[in-house]
């Protein structure tokens, strides 16, 4: 009998709470989503790049069937992807160089009163600005290509307009990794946007420059024709990718080293 009420009146054995440290980064992961949709600068992003495709390949391509001329795709579809990122990398440094700036009045509770760690903050708003971002550009230069290579005469390559995408992707992608750092470095959005674009811009004049015995993966952009055509070699777009990578992480590690050092 006593054993019987030991049984009864002892404590319940209880299943050990499995904790799951990625729940955090996911939870900032799909908020900086869902709030980068919604903003009007994302917007603003889209609606103008979309409405300068369609007005520069209607203008082109009337031109070219009104006087006669054959238009190759890959020629029009380079410099439609290189006046694209030129134009529209000041609306994605403003896009990134303020998502965390801008959060600096509710930063404490945030991420001090809600057991998310700040590394886990800076990875969730790095990797959902890089995923926002590069796969709208992936999806709109998929859907030019296609509209490219019925509307002109076909000398694109599926497999190199995978790669021409792939390569301006990874210029894009060093331009968010350097907008999300220096918006954990600096307090102040303005200062960090302008920070952003003077480095942005400095260094592609620069790169502009150079001369052409200087590695391939430094002249991209002018090289975007031969890439839609077919004519690439691995290696050098192995190069590029493997640069941009370390260019990227090297970025998002000076900005998290910092980020986890100051005060909020």
């Amino acid at each position: 009998m006593t054993d019987e009420v030991r049984l009864v009146d002892g404590p319940a054995a209880t299943k050990p709470v499995k904790i799951k440290p990625w729940l955090p980064y996911w939870a900032v992961f799909r908020e900086d989503m869902r709030q980068t949709v919604r903003s009007w600068v994302y917007r603003t992003w889209v609606f103008v790049s979309v409405l300068t495709a369609i007005g520069y390949m209607h203008y082109r391509v009337a031109e070219f069937r009104g006087a006669g001329i054959v238009k190759h795709a890959s020629d029009l579809l380079s410099d439609l992807l290189r006046w694209c990122v030129l134009g529209s990398v000041t609306l994605i440094i403003v896009l990134t160089a303020g998502c965390i700036s801008a959060e600096r009045g509710t930063l404490a509770d945030s991420v001090l009163s809600r057991g998310i760690s700040r590394y886990q903050y800076f990875l969730g708003k790095w990797h959902a600005r890089l995923v926002i971002v590069l796969g709208t550009f992936l999806a709109m230069g998929l859907v030019v290509v296609v509209a490219s290579v019925f509307l002109l005469h076909g000398d694109v390559q599926w497999i190199g307009s995978f790669f021409a995408l792939l390569a301006v992707a990874c210029i894009l992608a060093i331009v968010i990794s350097c907008g999300v750092s220096m918006s954990a470095v600096f307090s102040n959005s303005l200062l960090g946007i302008a920070v952003v674009w003077i480095l942005v811009y400095g260094a592609g004049f620069v790169l502009w420059l150079l001369p052409l015995h200087y590695p391939p993966q430094f002249h991209v952009l002018s090289s975007l024709p031969y890439i839609l055509r077919g004519e690439y070699h691995f290696a050098v777009l192995g190069r590029l990718v493997v640069w941009s990578a370390t260019v990227s992480c090297g970025l998002a590690i000076f900005g998290l080293a910092y980020f986890s050092r100051r005060d909020v």
